[in-house]
């Protein structure tokens, strides 16, 4: 949680891109029954979410400030 906090916003673009990708692809795998780490989708399903929520946080700090 702490590795998210301190990333740039771009690398948060990117990693989110690389979190749904492994997502993606873990469905597809499982469907061919290439995957046996049944655990991994959760797990990246939960960094997606902690990335959204980084994200969301950083929006409505930049809107106080404005306002």
């Amino acid at each position: 949680m702490k590795e998210i906090k301190k990333t740039s916003a771009e690398d948060l673009v990117k990693l989110l891109a690389e979190k749904r990708e492994a997502v993606r692809a873990f469905r597809f795998d499982i469907a061919g029954s290439a995957k046996k780490n049944v655990k991994a989708k959760m797990t990246a399903r939960k960094e997606i979410a902690r990335i959204l929520t980084e994200e969301n946080f950083r929006a409505r700090e930049a809107k106080q400030v404005i306002a």
